[in-house]
């Protein structure tokens, strides 16, 4: 019975590349896939291209590149990726060209777009908000960027035209690792079954170290070993839709049964009715298995027919948030810190800043501090405020920094920024009105 071999490269935009070069080498691998992309990632880099129409892709894209073609040549292994981001064309020629200086010859390089619908929600202006149930017309002329979760019919398109690169722009996250299953395997897009199952395994992968014990892990209940070593994992699968999870052996990490179900859970609001582009997965099950040390059988995924509708990711422009910090160390430096806060509050109160927030970092800023403030040797204060320009938030660092002088006492470490925020609303498109491209390159 044919399977094939997915290795997971990275599972958020900045991810390290150690662990996919490792993968390269020693795993065994058919297919690795980058997942880069997230809600706001998205929306930030098409700011990036509308103020430059050759960039918005990943960062690390270039990066990345130089370093895993030559590996990904030798071994035979095809590279899957959305760090196409906002410009899927751009990072084609980006990667042509980084192939062409390495002397990596005879590859063909795909770009699958087709994601960006701003222009379609022009005349969709009643489309309702999921988050809040208003109409998208409720955000005025802030929008920024809308894009489609795409699933894997680009990606198909391109394994079917012999690319050995594919690089996306928004496309669901299950559907980088679900599209190779497809193709390699022989599925048919109707069998629910087997696409819920190449879903389940997408799922698992698509963080990457997450699934290894990376996010899993603490000191107490769920120790995991050589952390610093985190070796990313890879999935091999056969036409049943049937497979395991591990990873390369003698790299940090755990996987087990129990480092799996926490990454089957992340990021689903009901297992048993996952919406994807590809179909309804449901995980609700699922069994993991222990065939051997970090490995793990996955079994009992399926699926059902998707909806008829797109999730469009809509970013817009929510006005500007401006930051300060500072530090207080040594006796009463809680008072002291919560004195500077009031401080600078009053002063921000009278600039006209309504929404402003203070919080003392290891202290209140996620939970209340449960034990004596005295006892906390040092914090730091930070103070963040929203305005509606960006000369009135570099106000809010500049107040933090005049408490050097202007007290109270023994204050240190400032820090500021003021940025745009970039919000990230959610709405349903017919998926008559997206349909992917996809344009080729060969080196």
């Amino acid at each position: 019975m044919k399977s094939i071999r997915i290795g997971s490269g990275a599972g958020y935009g900045g991810d390290r590349l150690e662990p996919a070069l490792l993968l390269l080498e020693k795993g065994n691998l058919d297919y690795l896939c980058f997942e880069c992309l997230a809600e706001r990632t998205i929306a930030l880099a098409q700011k990036e291209k509308k103020a430059n129409p050759e960039k918005g892709y990943n960062p690390l894209l270039e990066y990345r590149m130089r370093e895993v073609l030559p590996l990904a040549k030798q071994t035979q292994t095809k590279i899957i990726s959305n760090m196409g981001a906002a410009n899927p064309l751009a990072a084609m020629r980006k990667t042509a060209e980084i192939a062409q200086y390495l002397g990596v010859k005879d590859l063909k390089i795909a770009a699958v777009f087709g994601d960006d619908v701003l222009d379609q929600l022009t005349d969709l202006q009643d489309l309702k908000i999921l988050e809040t149930g208003e109409p998208l017309h409720s955000l005025g002329n802030t929008l920024l960027s809308a894009n489609a979760y795409l699933g894997v019919d680009g990606i198909l398109q391109a394994l079917k035209s012999g690319a050995d690169v594919i690089l996306t722009g928004r496309v669901s996250d299950p559907a980088l690792f679900l599209a190779p299953m497809i193709y390699e395997l022989g599925w048919d897009r109707s069998e629910y079954e087997k696409l819920g199952k190449g879903t389940l395994i997408g799922h698992l992968l698509e963080c990457a170290g997450q699934l290894s014990g990376g996010y899993f892990a603490d000191l107490q209940q769920k120790f995991v070993p050589e952390l610093w070593d985190l070796g990313f994992p890879f999935a091999q699968v056969d036409e049943t839709g049937d497979g395991f999870v591990s990873k390369v052996a003698g790299t940090g990490g755990r996987i087990t049964p129990a480092t799996c179900s926490e990454q089957l859970l992340y990021e689903i609001h009901d297992p048993a009715n996952y919406l994807t582009p590809d179909c309804i997965a449901d995980f609700s099950r699922v069994e993991f298995k222990t065939w051997e040390e970090n490995k793990i059988q996955v079994k009992n995924g399926t699926g059902k027919k998707p909806t008829e509708f797109y999730k469009v990711s809509v970013g817009y422009r929510n006005g500007y948030s401006g930051e300060g910090q500072i530090s207080y160390g040594g006796y009463d430096c809680v008072n002291r810190a919560k004195w500077a806060g009031e401080i600078v509050q009053k002063r921000l109160e009278k600039w006209g800043f309504e929404e402003i927030k203070t919080e003392l970092i290891g202290y209140n800023s996620i939970t209340p501090f449960p034990g004596n403030p005295e006892s906390i040797p040092e914090v730091r204060l930070r103070v963040v405020a929203k305005t509606t320009t960006l000369e009135m938030a570099r106000k809010v660092g500049q107040e933090v920094e005049t408490l050097y002088t202007n007290g109270p006492a023994g204050g240190g470490g400032v820090s500021q920024s003021a940025d745009e925020i970039i919000s990230v609303v959610s709405v349903l498109l017919p998926k008559d009105l997206a349909k992917p491209q996809v344009e080729y390159l060969n080196c």
